[in-house]
């Protein structure tokens, strides 16, 4: 149950658990990262970490794969630093799931069970990211991404193979649980338990001294707290942009190409009419005729059918094409053989026998090339635009994959070399955070910050069809502090809140000491020979206060950890000092007479058993199969990324 504990306060309703069990999650994350170890040491990047039937996972693999999820991560969070991400157990749970996904393909195999490359085209069609601003797939989108991404195409239809074949063989051990109130009341209890506690601040200004520290304290408490001031990796972005309205001129249709493509069109321009109708349509030929009696002795088409129960629908300006394929040949002949008003019918359509009246008929004349010259000249143009801009674009790439370079590819082109400043992955100046960058620069950020050094020029979509950038990495100026020098002020001032954050922790301790011999918590702090702020009393119902996405304050959410009575100090982060905390009541909740939340409660606790029975099976697979682990794989791999990323620490 320990992993459905782990998923549930993820849940709507677990979240608000996340403080009790967090002692127990942690145990066993621990534990689950201990494996067999019958594979020895991690040697070379092509070992095998972890072996299921006839296939492996390779260690260039699996590190290649924790790489990739690192970068993605840092797009988003462009602080993050590869020794938190790994010491967030971010190496260990990427083992978990290929060595999951290995087992699960394998087991598949044994028993007949496969995924066709049509499923896979399907999934790929409907990622948000390959489709253009139609929502269509674009072939063109799909290709860049993957490039940016550094990945095959091979590599990402294998993982979505993997996600369905997933799915298909999990989900349904989820399906029908139901859980008794046996189970449930207790957690939906909690849910309504209250606590009340009395919390005191110890803050670190209260013991800044005036003193000035000196360069050799200065500088050592700089370099261990290095990780506090780094910056980002920065990089200068060179591009190239390559417009659609450089084509212009060269784009415009002679007048020959225009009365081609009116004369092509001919049977869109020429004269037409359109027909409103209102239809009922009945399912027999009987029902239809008995209707149309009705109709013929001074009903209405409308009144007919409402007396009948049913309802007439309308359709506004049809064609006889459009009739045709929405009722039928015969529907659509009958309609526009016949005058305005006139009752048509029993007709037989393609849901049954209809009824119809013309309500309206609207003579469409035809349109002379004069008329329709100026949308016929837009539209040549802006295919001819898109052909000379698939064609120019064509060329680049091929004298990239010839080895051109980015400058020879953009003289030869005529092509204007621009360079930015230097700027982190989301487009900010390190010096100059109020300057923004432009649109065009904005569409480059994601693929360039994913390029290596050494990588050639790309050609990345700013709009798809009309604007691109032939773009790549240039001065590349990887994470570090800056210099001591630049953010001395900073520094002094964080090292005196560190030191007086030192003195406000053993002052918290002797408190918490006194307390919990017997001392009332307002008669030590009042005792504490510093001036520090009165004791509050704090608390709420855990529900109330741990509601949906929302934390609670740290020295409220430790409330719902401590035992009656009990006292704890508890950091109040950065340097900023301590809190001591006392838990002063417990009010126990029951949930037996509030349906609407057991039943809320169970559906959530129904859907993460379901897949921890997913997980019983898939360790259950692993056993059956044999799958060996390697033991050392997540430490080899979190020492050669701390190695590799060094730059970034």
């Amino acid at each position: 149950m320990l992993s459905t504990v782990r998923r549930f306060i993820h849940s709507k309703f677990g979240a608000v658990f996340a403080i009790l069990f967090l002692g127990v999650i942690a145990a066993a994350f621990i534990l689950g990262d201990v494996t067999s170890g019958q594979f020895g040491g991690i040697g070379t990047r092509s070992e095998t970490v972890a072996k299921a039937g006839g296939s492996r996972l390779s260690m260039t693999e699996y590190q290649d794969r924790v790489q990739r999820v690192f970068e993605n991560a840092r797009r988003s969070n462009p602080g993050l630093q590869i020794g938190d991400f790994l010491a967030q157990g971010g190496a260990a749970q990427i083992y978990d799931q290929l060595v999951s996904a290995l087992t699960i393909r394998e087991y598949a195999k044994d028993q007949g069970i496969h995924i066709s490359k049509r499923l896979v085209d399907a999934q790929i069609a409907q990622i948000p990211a390959f489709q253009d601003a139609a929502g269509n797939f674009s072939q063109d989108q799909f290709r860049q991404l993957l490039t940016t991404q550094r990945i095959t195409e091979q590599m990402l239809r294998e993982d979505i193979g993997r996600e369905i074949l997933e799915k298909q063989m999990l989900a349904p051990l989820g399906l029908g649980v139901k859980l008794p109130d046996s189970m449930v009341l207790p957690y939906a209890s909690l849910l309504l338990e209250a606590r009340q506690g009395t919390v005191a601040a110890v803050p670190a200004a209260a013991f800044l001294e005036e003193k000035e520290p000196t360069d050799a304290q200065l500088n050592d408490f700089y370099k261990t707290n290095a990780a506090r001031y780094t910056i980002p990796e920065q990089r200068r972005i060179r591009y190239a942009v390559i417009d659609a309205e450089r084509f212009a001129q060269a784009a415009q249709p002679s007048e020959a190409e225009i009365a081609a493509a009116y004369n092509q069109n001919k049977a869109a321009y020429a004269a037409k009419e359109n027909r409103s109708v209102e239809q009922l349509v009945l399912p027999t030929e009987a029902a239809a005729r008995a209707m149309a009696e009705q109709v013929k002795g001074g009903k209405t088409l409308s009144a007919a059918a409402q007396g009948a129960g049913l309802a007439v629908s309308t359709l506004n300006d049809q064609s006889r094409e459009a009739l045709t394929a929405s009722a039928s040949k015969a529907v659509a002949d009958a309609v526009f053989a016949a005058k305005q008003g006139e009752l048509i019918g029993p007709v037989r359509g393609s849901l049954g026998w209809v009824l119809l009246r013309v309500t309206a008929v609207q003579d469409i004349p035809a349109k002379a090339l004069a008329a329709v010259r100026g949308e016929i000249v837009e539209t040549l143009k802006t295919q001819k635009e898109r052909q000379l801009l698939a064609d120019f674009t064509g060329k680049i790439e091929d004298q990239i994959a010839d080895g051109g370079t980015f400058e020879e590819v953009a003289k030869d082109n005529g092509l204007k070399l621009e360079t930015t400043p230097l700027m982190v992955s989301d487009g900010k100046q390190v010096e100059n955070q109020i300057q923004e960058p432009t649109a065009d620069v904005k569409a480059l950020l994601a693929p360039v910050f994913a390029m290596s050094a050494d990588d050639d020029a790309q050609l990345v979509p700013i709009t798809p069809d009309r604007r691109y950038a032939l773009a790549a990495p240039g001065e590349i100026v990887a994470a570090a502090p800056p210099p001591l020098a630049k953010v001395k002020a900073l520094v002094v001032m964080q090292y005196k809140l560190n030191q007086g954050n030192q003195k406000a922790k053993k002052l918290a301790e002797d408190i918490q000491a006194k307390v919990a011999k017997g001392a009332k918590l307002a008669d030590a702090i009042a005792q504490a020979g510093v001036k520090l702020p009165a004791p509050q009393v704090l608390g709420g119902r855990r529900a109330d206060i741990m509601r949906g996405e929302q934390r609670p304050p740290a020295e409220v959410a430790i409330l719902f950890s401590m035992a009656e009575g009990s006292v704890k100090t508890l950091p109040v982060g950065q340097d900023r000092g301590y809190f001591v905390v006392q838990l002063n009541a417990i009010r126990s909740g029951d949930a037996k007479d509030q349906p609407e939340l057991l039943t809320q409660v169970r559906d959530q606790l129904g859907n993460v058993v379901g897949e921890e029975y997913g997980q019983q099976f898939e360790r259950a697979v692993e056993k059956e199969m044999g799958v060996r682990r390697n033991a050392n794989a997540v430490a080899g791999v979190q020492r050669a990324l701390t190695a590799t990323n060094s730059g970034a620490q």
